[in-house]
């Protein structure tokens, strides 16, 4: 059952309303009534078929201010590349030793990166990250040789995007305490690149829906107009 508090905030938001997302964003920011500092999330309703491959769509960018959450990367590699990580910030670095405390529960990371050559080893574990949402693909930039530049990307609010079985993006943009402009472009940043990688096999419309809300908060339909 929802709350009194989520209940009064979505009395204010006029549901037969799609708001500019500027306006969305200020309404969104003013309904937030957690005491913790909200996450702000955009959600996509996208005319496709995740179930053909062309249409399957997942990918990462770096939004232009972040997301105001700090993420625990683990690098999975050997040899000189283990200095290159821990060189560019990485929480932890390792190989078999690393794979093992996975193998045995440990999970005190956010992210894995992995170098290509790790992946046979790692992808063991397949079953155990998988569902979590932890395996590295090249899709999202998390299987490479260039693993400083891919740490660099994730300190600085690189986020993952990935459709699920209905059609749906959700993506993290900041957090309330960001100023309503920070967090128009980030919007503006992830809506443009949803559009840039329309799978061609689309046809008529293409984002169904658009919606912003904050952690626990109602959900405010949005147009880029």
């Amino acid at each position: 059952m929802a709350g009194k508090k989520y209940e009064a905030a979505k009395a204010k938001v006029d549901r037969s309303k799609v708001y500019n997302y500027k306006e969305a964003i200020t309404l969104a920011k003013e309904l937030a009534n957690t005491k913790f500092d909200s996450s702000v999330e955009v959600s996509f309703f996208l005319n496709i078929d995740p179930r053909q491959a062309d249409q399957n769509i997942r990918g990462a960018m770096v939004l232009p201010n972040g997301t105001g959450k700090t993420r625990k990367v683990l690098v999975i590699t050997q040899g000189a590349k283990e200095e290159e990580a821990k060189a560019a910030g990485a929480d932890f670095v390792g190989g078999a030793d690393m794979l093992e405390q996975i193998k045995n529960g440990w999970l005190g990371f956010d992210i894995i990166v992995a170098t290509p050559d790790m992946m046979g080893q790692l992808g063991r574990l397949g079953k155990l990250l998988g569902p979590k949402g932890l395996m590295p693909n090249p899709k999202t930039g998390t299987v490479t040789m260039n693993v400083a530049q891919a740490i660099e990307e994730i300190k600085k609010g690189k986020v993952t995007y990935r459709t699920d079985r209905d059609g749906n993006v959700n993506v993290m943009i900041g957090k309330c305490s960001f100023t309503d402009e920070a967090l128009a472009e980030n919007f503006k940043a992830i809506y443009d690149q949803m559009v840039r990688i329309r799978p061609a096999a689309v046809k008529g419309t293409y984002i169904k829906n658009c919606t912003l809300s904050t952690t626990m908060g109602p959900g405010i339909k949005v147009t880029i107009e």
